[in-house]
């Protein structure tokens, strides 16, 4: 039996990854149970390596450092190559005020966390261990506890007891604060749906039928009236009166009665239409069975060539007589303008003769064999600049240290830069889904596991026996008092809609299981939306504040 001894209660590399093994299997059958609707998913891994480190079961502190910093590099850098290009435009319209209420959220966060530091007494360590709970914000404990380790030479395990104390209330606590805002304000959500619906607060590609009536356009090109128009939209194709389709190209002339099919933001729609002439009656299918000669296809950019080209660099129009109407990006349409640059795994809606849709075929690649390819010279390219950017010394004026962005901040703004501008450079960042997702888990399991087996032991001690449940009162106010104060202002003041205003909550503490209560509430995907508007720039935001959290606390 001294087998089993030695594989549970041992130092050998079979009892590290037997422990690992262990903490991530039953964490992770954990996290599929629900209560009330309600779960904490893969944190679970980080409660049950705490107790099987109260019980005795430690893993070198060497080796777990190394898997834990190691499972926060692979976790932040997967989630930097997600967001990275929706990361700036963000900022772009009305997503900039919904970044500013985000933003609010996480600094009154902050300040509260360091005043109730303050007037506690509680030690700086355990308090932004709180803060990362309260606001279930994982790569910011990670971040936290490697700014603590760089500034004081040591590791302090009450980082990671003061994340597991806070974090269960801390999802409660946010659902709790939204469902909160909706009886103080009295809101009804169909009324909250037809304001939308009368007011659109985000831009959606739209696909309408438009016939030409305005005579100052007869006889121009699609180029002059889009320019005259001042508008930005796409002439899919034209039916002329003598019910002749074409596929409509820059210079196609415009004549009396042409009815044309239109992609442009859903937006643009009304002064299109005032410009043009008045909509019509006509779906996408209708065109379809208007002409047989013509067809619709799919069509995934997968040559390298490919990479960083714009639509209109490709000259696809003149050079393959096809119009591109449609560009899908991550599940997100995107209008095909001239300037628009194309990465590998966009996938072109492409319209055209059979013939001609088969070579711009051949031309994109459209092979998805390609695309199942991993391409892992741009994903340890990536590491290896985030961890060098990461530990270059940043001098703050006032501050008794000079600030790193460290293993966290690093790679997810190195992350972020490369999956936005990699393509200038024909550096291929595509990776399907679900490798990116496997990536992610991988590494947070991995980083939860170390995490919490390295905190185990004494953790009984300290939460019960050393006052350590009173964190728990501090974790509640840090996660419900910055969303009430905001939710209420936000409401009021920018009259924000809530179903707007719920996504922006739950983006702003990055926190999945409330977006998918906001959602479920909604019945429809406008929280998803503001949501993936304020996801990136507050876990950029989320890592960065721990850090200064700790640095200004010591």
């Amino acid at each position: 039996m001294e087998w089993i001894t030695s594989l549970f209660f041992g130092s050998s590399i079979a009892h590290t990854v037997f422990t690992l093994a262990i903490a991530i299997a039953i964490g992770i059958a954990l996290g599929k149970i629900k209560i009330a609707g309600i779960s904490l998913g893969i944190t679970w891994i980080l409660f049950v390596g705490i107790a099987l480190g109260s019980f005795g079961m430690q893993i070198d502190p060497t080796i777990v450092a190394f898997v834990k910093e190691f499972g926060l590099i692979l976790f932040v850098y997967s989630v930097g190559m997600q967001v990275g290009p929706s990361f700036f435009s963000s900022f772009k319209q009305g997503g900039m005020r919904l970044v500013g209420i985000a933003s609010a959220i996480v600094i009154i966060g902050v300040l509260t966390a360091y005043i109730i530091h303050l007037v506690t007494g509680t030690p700086i360590s355990t308090m932004v261990g709180v803060l990362s709970g309260a606001v279930t914000n994982t790569p910011g404990l990670g971040a936290a506890q490697q700014a603590y380790t760089d500034a004081t030479g040591v590791n302090d395990p009450s980082i990671a007891m003061g994340y597991a104390v806070a974090y269960p209330l801390g999802v409660v606590g946010i659902i709790v604060s939204i469902a909160l805002l909706r009886a103080i304000f009295r809101i009804k959500l169909d009324k909250e749906r037809e304001a939308l619906e009368s007011g659109s607060e985000a831009k959606h590609a739209a696909k309408i039928s438009i016939e030409l009536t305005n005579a100052n356009l007869f006889g121009r090109t699609v180029v002059e009236t889009r320019g005259l128009i001042n508008r930005s939209f796409v002439v899919s194709r034209i039916c002329r009166a003598n019910g002749q389709i074409e596929i409509a190209n820059a210079s196609t002339i415009l004549e009396e009665n042409d009815k044309m099919l239109i992609i442009c933001a859903q937006d643009d729609v009304e002064a299109i239409e005032m410009m043009l002439g008045h909509q019509i009656d006509m779906q996408h299918s209708d065109w379809i069975n208007l002409d047989q000669q013509f067809i619709s296809r799919r069509i995934i950019i997968t040559q390298p060539h490919i990479n960083g080209k714009t639509i209109g660099e490709l000259r696809l129009r003149s050079n393959y007589a096809v119009n591109v109407t449609r560009v899908n990006r991550s599940g997100v349409d995107l209008i095909p303008e001239h300037n628009l640059e194309l990465q590998i795994g966009d996938r072109l809606t492409v319209v055209g003769s059979e013939m001609a849709i088969d070579a711009v075929a051949k031309a994109l690649g459209n092979s998805m064999r390609r695309l199942r390819e991993p391409n892992l010279i741009s994903i340890f390219l990536g590491i290896f600049l985030g961890i060098f950017v990461g530990s270059i010394p940043i001098v703050i004026p006032g501050m008794p240290q000079a600030v790193k962005l460290g293993l966290a901040g690093g790679p997810l703004i190195v992350a972020i830069l490369v999956s936005r501008f990699g393509a200038h450079y024909h550096l291929v960042t595509y990776t399907t889904m679900s490798a990116n997702l496997m990536l992610r888990e991988v590494g947070i399991s991995l980083f939860l596991a170390a995490a919490g087996i390295s905190a185990g032991e004494g953790f009984i001690d300290t939460v019960v026996y050393q006052g350590g449940y009173v964190w728990v009162l501090y974790g509640v106010i840090i996660t419900m008092l910055p969303i009430l104060l905001v939710g209420i202002f936000a409401r009021k003041v920018f009259k924000l809609n809530y179903l707007t205003l719920m996504g922006v909550i739950a983006g702003s503490m990055t926190n999945p299981p409330a977006l998918a209560y906001s959602n479920a509430t909604a019945s429809n995907d406008v929280p998803a939306v503001s949501y993936a508007t304020v996801y990136p720039f507050m876990m950029f935001l989320r890592v960065l504040t721990a850090q200064l959290f700790v640095l200004l606390g010591l």
